[in-house]
């Protein structure tokens, strides 16, 4: 365990430095599912160097959310156990080299094999460990740190999408992808000297945290297992461990049958491609306050409210679509809908804070995960085939019903307002248990009068 002293905080906390860190992560990484849309049009045309059709593309995405929903429970353990650090290095790594693979891919397999399984893996780590790295940096404003986190991936996922539009058309497909995954990979792995996973690795306290609170500390890989191993079975007899990646898939099952269709919807409705488009452009711009905005006001005032406000608003804003027919109408959808889809995914990392502490809770915002992949997987594939053998209101109505049940859900969850296992520690041998406070500092002053006056006031008995 890191025995490091504790300085007193500075002006300027090092725990900015690392969610400015993990911001720029949360930028290329919530980048990789959005990629798959500017790379559509290149894999489909008949005349370019590939001709695939929309059934393998769509195979390959149902495979990306499928790996990532096995994969993220263990990107989390992995985090708990290992430290966020050795992780940043594995997807500094993986970002890198899959870009650039990607840019020489011929054979359909081959984007299976990097698109469907190693970038979903990078997704994974990025999403999973690297969110919850910022827990122990924090112990006041944890929802504002979250909230710029996901504002920033938003933010990326609406500002990329141009630039690789950009890179496409300018350089072809090998260059593009050549730059994008050595700026990407380059940059991501040149911020791992700045990184620290605890705030104990620099001498400090988690910004926010008084003398008397509890420091966040290092401990061995064996103490750490030792530790996952009792937080895991305490979390399991709540109902919040067992819902919230049930929640979360329904959320996502929800929002990604309208991310996917809704432009080809629009299509189908007279609006041209080019305008149809805005409206995803309008869903990650309006997102952007949602995901900011949601993990403050879920820190202020409990996740249950929030969490089934942002959902019912992604679900009764697919009502606007039954009825959309000019432009107009779909700007307005794509604003509403954006708000509720930020809201719903950003409130994790909080909720987790509020019913689990701050125990290992990578893993369990893996499992979360976990559950948003593979509602993505099953929305992805059942939409398509109600879409093709009757049509998109239909699907439509199955993505409300997600949602809708997401909020029944969410409404049976523990308040929020206490920590469900405050003493899950208890179990632990001394050496894998937080220390506890510092013993308080007695002024040199205040000792030397001890010394002078002995026992004035009694024996040494307390009196």
């Amino acid at each position: 365990m890191n025995s490091t002293a504790l300085r007193p905080p500075a002006r300027f906390h090092y725990a900015w430095v690392i969610l400015g860190i993990l911001a720029i992560i949360q930028i290329f990484g919530q980048s990789i599912s959005m990629s798959a849309g500017i790379m559509v049009p290149e894999l489909r045309a008949e005349d370019g160097r590939f001709g695939w059709s929309a059934g393998v593309i769509g195979a390959a995405l149902a495979g990306y959310y499928l790996v990532g929903s096995l994969t993220s429970p263990f990107s989390g353990r992995f985090g708990d156990i290992l430290g966020s650090r050795k992780l940043l290095t594995a997807a500094g790594l993986l970002f890198g080299s899959s870009m650039i693979l990607i840019g020489f891919i011929t054979q359909v397999w081959q984007f299976f094999l990097v698109y469907s399984v190693m970038l979903a893996l990078t997704s994974s780590i990025t999403i999973v460990p690297l969110m919850a790295a910022i827990n122990p940096w924090f112990r006041r404003r944890l929802g504002l740190a979250i909230g710029l986190m996901w504002a920033a991936g938003g933010l990326g996922a609406a500002l990329l999408a141009p630039v690789y539009s950009l890179l496409l058309e300018s350089f072809g497909w090998t260059t593009t992808f050549v730059i994008i995954g050595s700026v990407g990979g380059g940059l991501i792995l040149g911020l791992v000297p700045f990184y620290r996973n605890q705030p104990t690795e620099k001498g400090l306290r988690a910004y926010g945290a008084t003398a008397s609170e509890q420091p966040a500390a290092t401990f061995t890989p064996d103490a750490a297992k030792v530790r996952l191993k009792i937080f895991q079975k305490q979390m399991r007899h709540t109902r919040a461990f067992w819902n919230l990646p049930v929640i979360h898939g329904l959320g996502c099952a929800g929002h990604g049958i309208i991310l996917i269709f809704v432009v080809d919807f629009a299509v189908q409705r007279g609006i041209d491609f080019t305008t149809g488009a805005v409206i995803l452009t309008l869903v990650q711009i309006f997102s952007i306050a949602g995901r900011f905005a949601v993990p403050i006001i879920t820190e202020k005032i409990g996740g249950k409210p929030i969490m089934a406000t942002a959902l019912a608003i992604q679900a009764l804003s697919v009502v606007i679509l039954f009825f959309a027919q000019d432009v107009w109408a779909f700007y307005l959808f794509g604003a509403v809908f954006g708000l509720g889809f930020g809201g719903e995914m950003s409130a994790y990392p909080v909720v987790n804070r509020q019913y689990f502490g701050t125990g290992p809770v990578a893993s369990v915002y893996g499992l979360q995960i976990s559950g948003a992949m593979m509602g993505h997987c099953i929305s992805t594939v059942a939409a398509g085939v109600i879409i093709q053998f009757i049509g998109y209101e239909p699907a439509f109505i199955l993505s409300m019903a997600f949602s809708g049940l997401g909020v029944l859900i969410i409404l049976t969850l523990e308040t929020t307002k206490r920590e469900l296992i405050p003493d899950w520690e208890d179990q632990l041998p001394p050496e894998a248990r937080t220390p506890g406070p510092a013993p308080a500092t007695v002024p040199p002053a205040a000792a030397a009068a001890g010394v002078a006056f002995g026992n004035v006031g009694g024996d040494g008995d307390g009196d």
